[in-house]
This record gives C-alpha cells, sequence and structure tokens, in this order.
C-alpha cells in the first residue's frame, strides 16, 4: 500500500475535527494540552479552531441548514467537524486565510476512504458560504438556542441578553484566588482576593507562583459562595460535590476545619493534587452526597451543586446547546435531594450556601424559595459583602451574577452566571 503523503496542517487539523466531532456528540470540550499536541503554537492553533466552530456553532448550523438542504450526508466520517471547522475559520477567522480552509478541508476528506466522495460536495459548500459571508447575521437570536432565548429574556431582559452574546463571542479571562500576593504577577484586583488577567501569552503552569502553590485558577463568580460562610477560625465546614476544589482550598484558606466530598474517585484525587499543590489540607472523602452521613453535624455546609452549567458558556460554549428542557428538570430534581440532605448534616443554628453556574431561575431563584419551608431560613446577603458591589445582589437578599455584568476593578469584562442563596438551620 502506498504511503500516504504529509500534507502540512493536515494531522492537525484531523486532531482537531476529531475533539469537535465528539463536542458535537454531546461531549464537553476539552482544550488540547501538551500531552495532545506538542508544539504550543499548533495547541493554540487546535484550540483557537475548535472554540470559535463552538462559539459560532450557532450561526454555522443554520448556514449548514441553508446549504445542504438534505442534512449531512450520513456515515459521512469526519465531513460535518470538518466543515463547521471550515467554516468557523472562513467566516470568522479571517487572519488565518481562506487557501489553507479550502485546501486542507478538501484533504481531510481525501484522507479517508469513505469520505473522498464528499470532496466535490464539501468544496461546493465552502465556495457558496464565502459568497454569502457578508450576510451571516450573528447575534443572541443566533448564538444561543431558541429555548433559553426565552427563558433568559424572560429573567434578564433583553439588553442583557444581547450582553451574553457578545461575552460568547470575547471568551473569558483568566482570574485567580490568590493565596497571597505574587510578584510579577500581572493581574488587577476584581473582588476580595480574586484577580484578574484579561491577557496572557503563557499557560497557567507558567505564570509567576505557581508553582509556589499562590494561586489557583477560579472564575470571579465561582469564587463568591466560599466567601458568604461568616465563621470563626476552627468552625467544621462541608464542601459537597467539592471536585476540583477551588471553594475547599477559599475555605482552609479562611481557617476552617474542611471535610471535601465527591463521588467521583478521579475528581477526589484531583482535588488532593490541587490541595497538595496549595499547601493546604483538608479530610477527603469519597461518596455520594446523598448516602453521607456525618458522625458529628457541621457548623456550615457549602453546597455547589450538579446543575446545568449554562453559566459558564464564555469558556464552555457548548453547554448551550447541550441542555434541554428535560435535562434542567432532571437537575433540578437532584437539586432538592441534596438541599435536604446539606441541611441534615447542619447543626441547628447552622449555614447551608447553596450554589450553582447556571442561569435558570428553576435551579436558582426557584430552588431558594423551595429551601424555605424545608426547615431553612433565608440569611440574606449583603452588598458590603462583595466589597460593595450591589449589582448582583437581588431583592430577596440572593445573588445571581450573568454575563451582561460588568466585574468591579480596573480591568472591567464580564464573569460567569452564578446563583448563590445563603440559609441558616431551625
Amino acid at each position: 500500500m502506498p504511503k500516504q503523503k504529509q500534507v502540512p496542517g493536515l494531522a492537525l487539523r484531523l486532531i482537531a475535527a476529531d475533539r469537535l466531532a465528539q463536542v458535537l456528540k454531546g461531549a464537553s470540550f476539552s482544550p488540547f494540552f501538551a500531552s495532545d499536541v506538542a508544539d504550543g503554537r499548533d495547541r493554540a492553533l487546535a484550540n483557537r479552531l475548535v472554540t470559535t466552530a463552538l462559539r459560532y456553532h450557532g450561526p454555522i448550523s443554520r448556514l449548514v441548514g441553508e446549504l445542504l438542504q438534505r442534512g449531512i450526508p450520513k456515515k459521512s466520517g469526519r465531513f460535518e467537524a470538518v466543515l463547521r471547522l471550515s467554516l468557523a475559520q472562513l467566516l470568522f477567522l479571517p487572519d488565518l486565510g481562506d487557501h489553507s480552509a479550502l485546501f486542507l478541508a478538501g484533504e481531510a476528506m481525501r484522507a479517508e476512504q469513505k469520505t473522498q466522495h464528499l470532496i466535490k460536495l464539501m468544496n461546493g459548500v465552502l465556495r457558496e458560504a464565502q459568497r454569502r459571508r457578508e450576510t451571516i447575521v450573528v447575534g443572541a437570536d443566533t448564538l444561543f438556542p431558541e429555548h433559553l432565548l426565552v427563558q433568559w429574556r424572560a429573567a434578564y431582559g433583553d439588553d442583557a441578553v444581547e450582553a451574553f452574546g457578545r461575552a460568547l463571542l470575547d471568551g473569558a479571562p483568566l482570574d485567580l484566588t490568590l493565596k497571597a500576593p505574587v510578584a510579577g504577577l500581572d493581574a488587577a484586583p476584581v473582588l476580595a482576593d480574586t484577580v484578574r488577567i484579561a491577557d496572557r501569552d503563557r499557560a497557567v503552569d507558567q505564570l509567576p507562583g505557581y508553582g509556589d502553590g499562590q494561586f489557583w485558577v477560579q472564575d470571579a463568580a465561582a469564587a463568591i459562595p466560599a466567601r458568604l460562610i461568616r465563621l470563626e477560625p476552627g468552625a467544621r465546614v462541608l464542601d459537597l460535590c467539592a471536585a476540583p476544589g477551588g471553594k475547599t482550598a477559599q475555605l482552609v484558606k479562611a481557617g476552617y476545619a474542611v471535610t471535601a466530598l465527591d463521588r467521583d474517585p478521579a475528581r477526589v484525587e484531583r482535588l488532593a493534587q490541587n490541595l497538595k499543590r496549595l499547601d493546604y489540607a483538608a479530610e477527603l472523602v469519597t461518596a455520594d452526597a446523598l448516602d453521607y452521613t456525618p458522625p458529628d453535624l457541621f457548623d456550615a455546609v457549602l453546597l455547589d451543586a450538579p446543575c446545568s452549567a449554562t453559566g459558564t458558556f464564555r469558556r464552555h460554549p457548548e453547554v448551550a446547546w447541550h441542555r434541554d428542557p428535560a435535562d434542567i428538570a432532571g437537575r433540578v430534581a437532584l437539586q432538592c435531594k441534596l438541599i435536604a440532605r446539606a441541611a441534615e448534616c447542619l447543626k441547628p443554628g447552622g449555614i447551608l450556601v447553596y450554589c450553582v453556574c447556571s442561569l435558570e431561575r428553576d435551579e436558582g431563584e426557584m430552588q431558594a424559595e423551595w429551601a424555605i419551608g424545608q426547615g431553612l431560613d433565608a440569611m440574606p446577603v449583603m452588598p458590603a459583602e462583595l466589597d460593595g458591589w450591589a449589582a448582583p445582589v437581588t431583592h430577596a437578599g440572593f445573588v445571581r451574577t450573568h454575563p451582561g455584568q460588568i466585574v468591579p476593578g480596573d480591568k472591567g469584562g464580564t464573569l460567569d452566571g452564578f446563583f448563590v442563596a445563603r440559609f441558616i438551620r431551625r
């Protein structure tokens, strides 16, 4: 069998297409690391191609529907993933040029016997997309699925939803929670010990202070819940669904005696490694939170409940397209069970902080209203607890962040969507 010629850029395009294909089937996007693509420039390009295809998934899907009226050919291997990557480059990455998008798309089809007959179709679709690119509409209406747009517009208003679209395309800056001040770290304060790096030219593990365990990666919104447990050092705190451990680290830093629980052994191991780098210690428990009965009740419980994660679309664009109403309803049912279980782990007078990285009211505000009357009383959050930042604090005393808000501080920028409620057990 003749040796296949080496086409510059093709191997990387196929790697990117395979990763995108996994996401299209329902997987979460995991960025490429050095173990996947050794060359740093190639790795950055692969990540850029896939994330662009995901951020513009809606407009690309509309265009594909118009240009392929019979839909994606059946049993067509990498065809759809390669097509989407190529459209992302042609339409939204002009600096990469049109030629490589067209050429590598054809070579990708030629690389597999079962797709060789699709070379002409691929080229025809891409050429037509070139002709139409000035007519492509990019806005909230095309960037998110309709069922989420209806919910979000009702909850946050049209202007906020348009801002969601801009935040999706801008992506997320790098937020860090500091263990201690770090010399040489070009970061601006946001809230409390959260700082923001808007632009960086190196990997996180190459930043000053990483090797010494002086910070951990944590979005500004994700850092809020743990700060709302305001107890004396030495208080016993349970962190439910704790991995990968950012909130656990915050609780340890605050001086609490922390028990961190997660059901997945691999995630608990990751949590352990993260704490080790920070030189922090906590009791780690591998168990299902619904089955966990502590030997002694806790002074506080932090429940970061499994949720739709729609508030994280800036860094995980695929979540908006992977979530449907039935999926969200199933998570709501689990959250109710977890809230009840968390309350049972508390001493009378103990504090429960419930949070989700979701924009859905069913998982946030509605859950908080359900919790009140289940042996829990609301403990309203005050703007002073957020360094005076009043925008996320609701009339009911809950915290609601969303990607249409701008964080305090010189760097500005948006943050993840989070809901946080604080209660006291009667």
